[in-house]
Order: C-alpha cells, then structure tokens, then sequence
C-alpha cells in the first residue's frame, strides 16, 4: 500500500513542503510515498484526519496548529516538550490501534543553517516574535550559551520588549537578530517587523526564517547596514530531512 505523508495548517496556499518531497521523491525514485497538504481548519478534526486516512504514517504542523496540536499527541520527543511547540508527527499503527508521537524539527533545521553559515555562538540575540517558531530558535540558542531578548507585540516574558522600547534603543548590543514573524512572507513582501535598522551595523547577522521571498524586506534592511544576511531555506530543507528521517526509521 502506497503511504500517505501530509501537511496540516490553515490556510495552506504556500506550502514549501509539498513541493520539497514531489522533487525528493522524483529525485531519489521514491515511488511507494505520496505527500498531500491537509488544510485544517480546527485541530478538533485531527482525529478524524488520521481515521479517515488509514495509510497515512506522518505529518508536518505549520500555523496555526504547532501548539494546539499537542492535547490530541500520545507522546512527545525531549526536545518537543521542552519547546512545546510541534511540527513533525509520526503515526505508528498497530492493527486498529493509533499511536502518535510529536518531533520539532525546526530545532534541527535551525541549527544546521546557523553551522553552515558559520555564525559565531554565543553571541546577544534578539529574536522577533513569540510564536512556535520563536521556540525552536529560543530552544537552539539557549543551548549555545546565548542571551536572549524577545521583541514582541505583547511583551509577556520576563525576557521581551516592545516594539516601542527596542525602537527607543538601538540594535548595536545584538550579534544576531532573528525574524520568527510572519512579516515579511510573500504576498506581503513590503512587510517587515519595525526595528530600529539605522543601528544595525557590519558584525551583525540577520537571520529570517522566511524563505518566501528569498530575500525579505527584513534581510534587505540588514544588507543595507552592511550585515550578514541567512534566509530560511536551508533551515526548511534539513528541518524536512530530519521528518522524513523520523518517518521512515522503524
């Protein structure tokens, strides 16, 4: 039996990953693998999702569900528990019997891009946004020693700030400023989170986890100011990798 590999979030009008395994799989010959994009709306049809799908092994979780898919999971990896924030499940089925277990892979994802590019850790970061993306980045950077300042609408950590507060102040005390919001993405690419950019300057990394459009109106700031600039392709190629991994390991 062919198996079902898919995505849930909503709306999915983007989805990189469909994409990434069609070219995988047509790449690496793999022919008994399919991967569709399931548009949910409300996570309560979670259940129903997997029932209704019998050879459905696997998942990615985008937004809005990387949190709230958690209560409708049997088990969570370390990582995924300490994040609390999911984007990879895997189904293991057992006759009638449905088990699920929740991965972040955007940990993996993050890390190996920070590597490749060769940014210096530990380093004073600021990251943009508080959502589940925040989290795997949070997650990697703690582990590397780093100090960590969030910025956000609604400041609620102990560690945020406003918007207003980081534009009264500058971005010179930060080696590595991280883009975990939304602003930004294609089709609104004149997006960006409000900074004080003018203060950016040349042993900075910008660091966005879009990769839709390749370069943001965020990384063109950051560029400007003579900073090195990371877009989040890789950061979605390995994160997809590490899923297909999980997936296929018995």
């Amino acid at each position: 039996m062919e198996k079902l590999l898919g995505l849930i979030g909503f709306p999915l009008s983007h989805s990189f990953s469909a994409g990434y395994f069609a070219r995988k799989f047509e790449r690496e010959n793999i022919t008994n693998y399919r991967y569709t994009p399931f548009p949910l709306e409300k996570i309560s049809s979670f259940p129903q999702l997997i029932v209704q799908h019998p050879n459905l092994i696997g998942l990615n979780v985008t937004i809005p569900h990387k949190e709230t898919v958690i209560p409708y999971l049997d088990e969570l990896s370390e990582s995924a528990r300490e994040v609390g924030a999911v984007n990879t499940i895997k189904i293991i089925r057992r006759g009638s019997n449905i088990y699920t277990k929740g991965y972040n892979t955007d940990i993996h994802g993050f890390e190996q891009s920070l590597l490749h590019h060769n940014v210096t850790l530990p380093a004073r970061s600021l990251i943009a946004g508080t959502g589940g993306a925040s989290k795997a980045v949070e997650w990697v950077l703690k582990k590397y020693g780093c100090k960590i300042t969030f910025v956000s609408r609604k400041p609620e950590k102990q560690n945020a700030i406003s918007w207003e507060e980081i534009n009264k102040k500058s971005l010179k005390g930060f080696d590595l400023i991280v883009n975990t919001t939304p602003l930004g993405m294609h089709p609104n690419t004149e997006e960006f989170p409000p900074l004080p950019y003018d203060t950016a300057h040349e042993a900075q990394t910008f660091f966005d986890v879009i990769y839709n459009p390749s370069e943001t109106a965020f990384l063109k700031k950051g560029k400007t100011q003579g900073c090195k600039v990371i877009n989040g392709l890789l950061m979605l190629e390995q994160q997809a990798e590490k899923a297909w991994e999980i997936w296929t390991q018995e």
